[in-house]
């Protein structure tokens, strides 16, 4: 069974930064289609959204609009952790943010392997990690 914990969230100014770190034990996949790890976020009453997911075999990411050129995704293999490197952070991040693990992988002969970003297509989530942004 997969577990996830997050951990790195915290209150911080418009403008500043935060690293998460998502520590995973019992990830082990063996198939290509399912090495996605994300980073998803909610907030209250609003379904939850993708952020970044990374393949951790191929290691592509994909990024929500939003957050593109101030998030990044990477992924240590050895400790199976993966993390969220967060700058230029803006008010409108504000919310719950939550690892997930066991993504369905899609492969174009264009691109290569890339994670679908549907919550549903996720089987082990965190508790995830709050991150409050002030203005």
């Amino acid at each position: 069974q997969v577990q996830l914990v997050e951990s790195g969230g915290g209150s911080v100014q418009a403008g500043g930064s935060l690293r998460l770190s998502c520590a995973a034990s019992g990830y082990a996949p063996s198939r290509d289609t399912d090495k996605c790890m994300a980073w998803f976020r909610q907030t209250p009453g609003r379904a939850r959204a993708a952020v970044a997911a990374i393949h951790t075999g191929a290691g592509s990411a994909l990024y929500a609009d939003s957050v593109k050129g101030r998030f990044t995704i990477s992924q240590d293999n050895a400790s199976k952790s993966v993390y969220l490197e967060m700058n230029g952070l803006k008010p409108e991040d504000t919310a719950m943010y939550y690892c997930a693990a066991e993504g369905r992988a899609k492969y174009s002969y264009t691109g290569g392997w890339y994670c679908l970003l549907r919550s549903d297509e996720y089987k082990s989530w965190g508790q995830g990690t709050q991150v409050t942004v002030s203005s």
